[in-house]
């Protein structure tokens, strides 16, 4: 039986998304495949709801016409309600087994052997942040018959090209991501506690656009200032900005769970002339690094010309510059599939979407820049419009 749901794809591309997965199963010689990650779950399915701290799996046949999801008993409705799966695919186990002893890796060995596919390969997310140690040992205990194989990034690479449908997502995203940036930037003043602006923040990243409203990022906003912004992943504090210190502002709009990525860094006051060159480096790396991308180039490559424009200056970076994204679910908006960086011989196509953040850290303070693009027919579109400088104040 058919459900009503209100899902922001069509059911042919859902069936498309579903058809790629089982090729590529069927490539690796695997008879079941078992989603954990929120994000393969939605792209698969549509399963969208905050209920991912409790387990809830997708399984994935080569033969099935659908997945079949498996959940909360009390979150049956939102599959219902937001899947384009048939009423009998959406099966749920009950309360006892939330908080207890009786994990619910057990009932999905039990559905798996109801189904025939309790033997055989099984694929899953070995790396998945919601598929636990608990998960993985239930599992395999109970699947003695059955091989197990880690499949984790196997979906994630179906994802990386997007149909134009997706594309529209991240570009209903960024103007978001424009709009919250600018009235981020306009909050964060010499005086003004950091907690304020993060809440400046957040009401323009869920307020959304005169078109969409927006929905909650994977990542909160990172907006460390003055030393802090010599680390990467900090947050607001209970102080106030002060002039003379630099603040790093990383935030994402979120269109049907697509996010685009931006960052700019902002200096409250005269910043010193280190900051500046700092800051006028990144950017050139950064477009350089942009200029370089066009489909048929590797990831690499694309590293290659941010680290041949920044040779011979004060700014070094070791660690990647970008990354492939898309849909994101607490905690990371990454879609763990391609980086930017050496070694990295991933080819670029068109419609796939990255975030190229290039930051850099010294002592006593940092720089990020960054652009979300899409890979075009014949270049890199970058997604959000906003001066790509740093922002004097």
């Amino acid at each position: 039986m058919a459900q009503l749901a209100r899902t922001p794809f069509s059911t042919a591309e859902y069936r498309t998304r579903l058809q790629e997965t089982q090729r590529r199963m069927e490539a690796r010689d695997l008879d079941v495949l078992l989603i954990t990650d929120p994000a393969n779950m939605f792209y698969l399915s549509g399963y969208d709801a905050y209920s991912f701290y409790v387990p809830q799996i997708l399984i994935v046949t080569p033969d099935q016409n659908q997945p079949i999801w498996v959940g909360r008993e009390q979150d049956r409705t939102c599959a219902t309600e937001t899947t384009w799966l048939d009423y009998e695919n959406i099966v749920v186990y009950t309360d006892e087994y939330v908080d207890s002893d009786n994990h619910p890796m057990s009932f999905v060995v039990d559905l798996l052997a109801e189904l025939g596919r309790a033997t055989g390969d099984v694929g899953v997310e070995m790396d998945a942040d919601y598929f636990s140690a608990h998960a993985y040992h239930e599992l395999t205990h109970a699947l003695s018959e059955a091989t197990v194989h880690d499949v984790t990034k196997l979906v994630n690479r179906v994802r990386m090209v997007k149909s134009d449908a997706e594309v529209a997502c991240h570009r209903e995203a960024a103007r978001i991501s424009e709009r919250a940036m600018e009235k981020g930037i306009a909050a964060i003043e010499d005086g003004v506690r950091q907690s304020d602006a993060a809440a400046t923040v957040y009401e323009a990243l869920l307020e959304g656009t005169e078109t969409t409203g927006g929905d909650y990022p994977a990542i909160v906003p990172l907006m460390p200032s003055g030393e802090g912004t010599g680390s990467p992943h900090l947050t607001w504090t209970n102080e106030t900005y002060k002039e003379g210190e630099p603040v790093i502002l990383e935030l994402s709009g979120v269109v049907n769970r697509y996010h685009s990525p931006l960052t700019r860094t902002v200096f409250l006051g005269e910043p010193p002339a280190k900051v500046r060159t700092a800051s006028e480096i990144v950017v050139r790396g950064l477009e350089a690094a942009i200029d370089a991308v066009e489909p048929g180039v590797t990831c690499e490559a694309v590293e290659r010309a941010w680290r041949d424009e920044i040779a011979g200056t004060m700014v070094e970076k070791e660690s990647r510059i970008g990354y492939s994204t898309g849909i994101g679910y607490p905690p990371s908006w990454v879609e763990k599939s391609a980086s930017i960086r050496p070694g990295d011989t991933t080819e670029l196509q068109p419609n796939m979407v990255f975030h190229m953040i290039p930051g850099v850290w010294f002592d006593g303070y940092g720089i990020e820049i960054s652009e979300s693009f899409v890979v075009t027919d014949d270049g890199a579109d970058v997604l959000a419009d906003v001066p790509r400088e740093l922002i004097v104040k």
